[in-house]
């Protein structure tokens, strides 16, 4: 099958490419991306005043199968993910059972197989059942395609397990994916610890709970000399310690989800549930530091940390909702919006950190256009009018903060091994 994408302008970071070109795609492979691309027999599709990118991946993503299926499943998620111009994903492993071993691992695999929507990849657990209490089956879930090992969910609090699973996944090449929390000082917090927690009367987390944490498994990085990512940095101090380490060769790197670069802890005074999430919203002074850190290159990745819900879930009290946000169909017209129109980052920069820089984070051969690679291709338009409107989306969990935003920029039409698994309404 021959489909050529005429007259996009593509912005290909790991080519270095950025201007007005064709993608010739035949049999799902990338076969060229020149000017004015004839091929016969070929299927047209109209990219004109769109951009062309390399599929975008997001490296953190919570599908809840199995075990969650309420909240959202493989399928509803993958569905989710296209809309949202997504071609990839790596679901975390706080399901049930808990990914920490390669039977789970397997499964994973062949739902995606048979949903055959987007590409998914599994993130094993460090420990076992995510207790923090012992390792679990690393080598046999790295076997089975494990591409990162993480507790995401829950932090690793004994330092001397943190460093036996630094040490054992360098054995891999692979990284530690950190979720950091000391849940000693964070215990029974459920906003960001400040003027909004006291006005509110809520329990706050400090930035600390944070940041100690950060600095903790930098230092054990430091000492194995293994590769360590750190997941949604939300903190003005989190960002320094990262930059700090990056410039004394640490192997460190870091994502940060649209809600920490967008939403301040005042969008907590509506008392509005979907505002609940861990990391909490931080301080402005705090949105700001992440975003100097997407710019400056401390932060390398935008992952969404999409945790959808159910409505019960998060129809109670403040102190008993669940923590989480619905992100991924969302998080496009965001970054367009806040970073890309704001000028925080040029359009190449926040496609690297779509792209390309995941795709290496992970060591997954994706985020390229080059000849020869899978045709995972996403299309989006920088101009779009776009209403987040939660009960148009794909995903199972409608938990979003930013319903009736209104944005700029949408995804156009998303792209999986040269087949369109997703386009917009109307096209």
């Amino acid at each position: 099958m021959k489909k050529v994408i005429k007259g996009g302008k593509v912005v290909d970071p790991s080519r270095g490419i950025c201007g007005i070109m064709d993608v010739y795609i035949c049999n799902g492979i990338v076969k060229a991306v020149d000017k004015n691309i004839e091929v016969e027999d070929a299927e047209i599709i109209n990219a004109y005043g769109k951009i062309v990118t390399p599929g975008l991946i997001d490296m953190h993503v919570h599908l809840r199968e199995p075990g969650f299926e309420a909240k959202e499943d493989i399928e509803s998620g993958s569905r989710a993910a296209a809309a949202g111009g997504y071609t990839s994903v790596a679901c975390m492993p706080n399901t049930n059972p808990v990914i920490d071993n390669k039977t789970v691992v397997r499964f994973i695999k062949d739902r995606a197989r048979e949903v055959h929507k987007v590409n998914i990849y599994a993130i094993g657990a460090i420990t076992k059942g995510l207790k923090g209490e012992e390792l679990a089956e690393m080598a046999d879930m790295r076997a089975a395609g494990a591409v990162a090992f993480s507790d995401d969910g829950k932090p690793v609090m004994n330092s001397g397990l943190m460093r036996r699973a630094l040490e054992y996944a360098a054995m891999f090449d692979v990284p530690i994916i950190s979720h950091s929390e000391d849940t000693n000082l964070s215990a029974d917090g459920v906003i960001n610890e400040g003027r909004v927690s006291a006005v509110l009367g809520l329990k706050g987390i400090p930035a600390a709970a944070e940041e100690v944490m950060v600095a903790r498994d930098v230092i054990l990085s430091e000492m194995t000399g293994s590769r360590l990512h750190i997941a949604h940095v939300s903190t003005k101090r989190s960002v320094e310690i990262i930059r700090r380490a990056k410039e004394r060769g640490v192997k460190v790197t870091a994502e940060a989800a649209p809600h920490h670069f967008t939403l301040t802890e005042d969008s907590v005074m509506s008392f509005d549930t979907n505002t609940k999430v861990n990391p909490p919203l931080r301080s402005a002074e705090d949105v700001e530091a992440v975003k100097q850190g997407l710019k400056d290159g401390t932060i390398d990745a935008i992952a969404t940390d999409h945790a959808p819900h159910t409505y019960e879930d998060k129809d109670t009290e403040y102190d008993n909702a669940a923590f989480g946000i619905s992100g991924i169909e969302t998080a496009v017209p965001l970054v367009i919006t806040y970073l890309i129109n704001t000028g925080v980052l040029t359009l190449s920069q926040a496609v690297e950190k779509l792209t390309i820089n995941p795709a290496k984070i992970l060591g997954i051969n994706k985020g390229s256009l080059k000849p020869g690679s899978d045709a995972d291709i996403t299309i989006i338009d920088l101009d779009a009018k776009t209403v987040v409107d939660v009960n148009k989306f794909e995903s199972r969990g409608k938990n979003s903060p930013f319903n009736r935003w209104k944005l700029k920029g949408s995804p156009f039409m998303t792209i999986v091994g040269g087949r369109v698994v997703w386009q917009k309404e109307g096209c």
